[in-house]
């Protein structure tokens, strides 16, 4: 039932939020953060010497700023899961 109020409403109506940019705008400002952050704590590792702990670290950072920085990738990821999973 709510499928069909959802069908019938107006796809922007006057005061609502613009959401169409909205991944653009919060890479924007969490961008910079998030690879100052990664800068700083890769920066610690390396002067305490922890070449593995710092290893560790730039992977992960890697592998969240592909998720962060790719578009529609989590779209993707989770089209393969439901596929490998055989939900349709």
């Amino acid at each position: 039932m709510s499928h069909d109020v959802l069908s019938h409403a107006p796809s922007s109506a006057p005061g609502d939020p613009d959401t169409a940019n909205l991944a653009e705008w919060i890479r924007n400002i969490f961008g910079p953060i998030f690879l100052v952050i990664v800068s700083i704590v890769a920066i610690f590792f390396l002067f305490t010497r922890e070449i593995t702990r710092f290893v560790q670290f730039v992977l992960l950072a890697i592998a969240v700023a592909v998720i962060f920085y790719v578009p529609r990738i989590i779209e993707v990821v989770a089209r393969g899961i439901t596929r490998a999973l055989g939900v349709e």
